[in-house]
């Protein structure tokens, strides 16, 4: 989804030293080395933690995705002088899954469901994608009418009416069979509840043929058809093409000697390549997620509400907010229309990334992306036949980035063209010149990343000005201190491996997995004997997939809702199931998300369990050194600061701990480039994260960052 550089691909980076503590060490003393590597649409980045140091590269991705994975690898230790069969621990995110779906390539999949409910996925809810559009249509769903079968069975809330007929079973395998298919999905009315008939179709299905088969009660044990019939669809719509790239990715690390990757899912954790490979719906948004994990990592958010995670990328940019040190995480979320109830890190993207296109529209005014330049040709200032005016482009003319600046560490810009790129977008836009065009785009695309930020925060209960803005990603860090200045935000953090950080989060990701049953029970009536047996289920299964259940910490929560609302907030549960302390939290829950809580009888509707062991976090220690400034340069600034100046460049990497850069500056290193306004100043930290602050916030307020 997310591209974390809107600069040049061949870069590669030896940080300062990094500490090497008892978290990050073997056991017999040797250093530990560490590698993640994170696949985005247009980059591959590379985090590799050796000895005391965080050596960072970046390769374009290719197509298989795994080759641009070994040869990032090979890049960052050929960087930090080791060979990678050197390597102790490797954790990989991807887009594999989301490419599937986004694409429409993946499997040739068929669904069985119960008599009757052969159209679920096509019907799906009443709500349209445009309340106002009579004519808007929504997406194509990923089994076609005719892949979609019935089977003669009845399973109620209560359990199984009528069995399935097995031998009915096995003349649809033939059928499917013959229909060359790939995978299927298996979603039977009620299998949440009484999975009998389902393991039948399922089992019957896996002694028939040689494909995957995804059943709901294995996917998704929750009700709700249509989510738990669109889950399961995905998740074998995915399979195959997972299945393919892991294997492939697990036999490449084999031969090259580098250990078995652990696979980064969409809930913020990392699993053993066959858990993943069971259950692919988990890898959707890897890449997002592991940098949310990434900001959590690097930046404590102690003395402010929670931390707001700004990735913006080459492609487009992500929002999620961090709390008390954790990622949120949501279990309503949809890729391209399609709804995916699986735990995630609550993710918001929106298409306004470096090389984000900027164009006028039918009625003159001026609009950013969706549409990328991508890394081939790029945006015009690449000199790669990029000829469409994009972000980076308007952050050239508006002096951000310079002529000198060598992106990536190896390619430098071509600012004429940028010039004449954005010059032909004036044109069109009836606007004075290419500067005025580069002040529109900047302007809009932080608009566009400004309302999505809004939609985490404000539109949800939360004041944005009690939170610090974390910029991360090639082009974050440019844009972050106007979108704080809009959002009267106080404090920008840029982490020092910024420019990779979802390679940099995988290496501090817990291992993790997530099990969940529908229930359907009063909380005041209630035996606790039948919560505690569902959660003894539940707890075995996320520890039967845990690489070492006596190090797992077991977390247990509760989806309540009032009687009659449609809607559940999930709150925590203790070791021993109190009714009454989960009806004080979700009454606390209900007030705190909508402002008010009632006197109504509550119902749990699904019970969770999370199995997580936890991760090491590299602690990087950062040394600059001489001189850091390198020149001056004319930059342009929006807001009460509008016009040129002439502004103080830095290499980022020189500047020492406890340093304090005043703006108007710019902080460029191999992987992005930090800009601070007139308004602001910046604060080096110890492991060489940047603490901006707007002017009238005390140097006091960052110490503890």
């Amino acid at each position: 989804m997310n591209d974390s550089n809107a600069s040049d691909p061949n870069a590669d980076t030896t940080n300062g030293p990094m500490n090497s503590n008892d978290s990050t060490a073997r056991g017999d003393g040797d250093p530990d080395t560490r590698i993640g590597v994170d696949v985005g649409g247009t980059f591959t980045d590379v985090a590799l933690s050796v000895d005391d140091r965080l050596v960072t590269a970046k390769v374009p991705t290719t197509d298989p995705q795994h080759v641009g994975v070994l040869e990032g690898i090979e890049k960052a230790c050929d960087s930090a002088g080791i060979d990678p069969a050197e390597i102790d621990g490797f954790a990989h995110a991807m887009t594999v899954s989301v490419n599937a779906l986004l694409e429409r390539g993946g499997a040739r999949t068929a669904l069985i469901t119960t008599e009757g409910f052969r159209d679920v996925l096509e019907i799906g809810r009443q709500d349209r994608p445009d309340l106002y559009d009579l004519e808007a249509e929504k997406p194509d769903p990923l089994v076609a009418r005719d892949l979609r079968f019935e089977v003669d069975e009845r399973t109620t809330a209560d359990g199984v009416e009528r069995p399935v007929d097995a031998e009915a079973v096995r003349d649809l395998a033939a059928t499917l069979r013959e229909r060359d298919v790939e995978a299927v999905a298996v979603c039977l009315l009620h299998a949440y509840a009484d999975p009998e008939n389902e393991r039948v179709v399922a089992e019957t299905l896996r002694e028939e043929l040689d494909v995957p088969i995804s059943a709901s009660h294995e996917v998704l044990a929750e009700f709700r058809e249509f989510e738990r019939t669109s889950t399961t669809a995905v998740d074998a719509y995915v399979r195959p093409a997972i299945d393919r790239y892991v294997g492939r990715l697990v036999d490449q690390a084999s031969d090259a000697g580098i250990p078995t990757p652990r696979i980064m899912q969409a809930n913020g954790g990392i699993a053993d390549p066959e858990t993943v490979r069971e259950h692919a719906v988990t890898t959707t948004l890897s890449g997002p997620a592991a940098g949310v994990v990434g900001a959590a990592a690097t930046v404590d958010d102690d003395d402010v509400e929670g931390l707001v995670t700004f990735d913006m990328g080459g492609t487009s940019s992500d929002v999620s907010l961090v709390r008390d040190g954790r990622a949120e995480r949501t279990t309503d979320a949809a890729i391209d229309g399609l709804p995916i109830r699986t735990p995630m890190v609550d993710v918001n993207t929106v298409g306004a990334g470096g090389g984000s296109i900027a164009w006028v529209d039918a009625g003159g005014a001026l609009r950013v992306g969706p549409e990328s330049s991508g890394a081939e040709p790029g945006p015009a200032c690449y000199g790669r036949g990029g000829t469409d005016p994009t972000v980076t482009d308007a952050n050239v003319v508006l002096g951000y980035i310079g002529p000198e600046t060598a992106l990536g560490g190896e390619m430098t810009l071509d600012v004429e063209a940028a010039r004449e790129a954005l010059a032909r977008l004036a044109d069109e836009a009836g606007l004075a010149g290419p500067l005025e065009a580069a002040r529109g785009v900047y302007r809009v695309a932080n608009a566009t990343m400004t309302r999505t930020i809004r939609a985490v925060t404000v539109e949800r209960g939360h004041d944005p000005r009690e939170f610090a803005l974390v910029a991360f990603g090639g082009a974050g860090p440019m844009h972050a201190a106007a979108l704080a200045d809009s959002l009267s935000v106080d404090r920008v953090v840029v982490p020092r491996p910024g420019g990779v950080l979802s390679a940099f989060g995988l290496l501090a990701a817990d291992e993790s997995y997530d099990a969940v049953r529908t229930v359907g029970l009063d909380l005041e009536t209630a035996e606790a004997s039948d919560v505690e047996a569902v959660y003894d289920d539940l707890v075995a299964d996320v520890l039967a997939d845990a690489s070492d259940p006596n190090a797992a910490r077991v977390e247990r929560a509760a989806d309540c809702r009032y009687a009659g609302q449609s809607f559940e907030l999930t709150v925590a549960v203790d070791d021993e199931f109190d009714a009454d302390a989960v009806a004080e939290r979700f009454h606390q829950a209900h007030e705190r998300a909508y402002g008010y809580a009632m006197d109504e009888s509550i119902e749990v509707v699904n019970l969770r369990a999370t199995a997580t062991i936890p991760g090491d976090e590299p602690t990087i220690r950062h040394e600059g050194a001489g001189d850091a400034v390198v020149g001056t340069r004319e930059a342009h600034f929006p807001g009460a600061d509008a016009g040129a100046h002439e502004t103080t460049v830095y290499e980022r990497d020189r500047l020492a701990p406890g340093a304090t850069v005043d703006g108007p500056a710019i902080l460029e290193q191999a992987e992005s480039t930090t800009v601070v306004p007139p308004a602001w100043s910046g604060d080096v930290l110890a492991d060489g994260t940047l603490v901006l602050t707007r002017d009238g916030t005390t140097d006091a307020e960052t110490e503890d960052q």
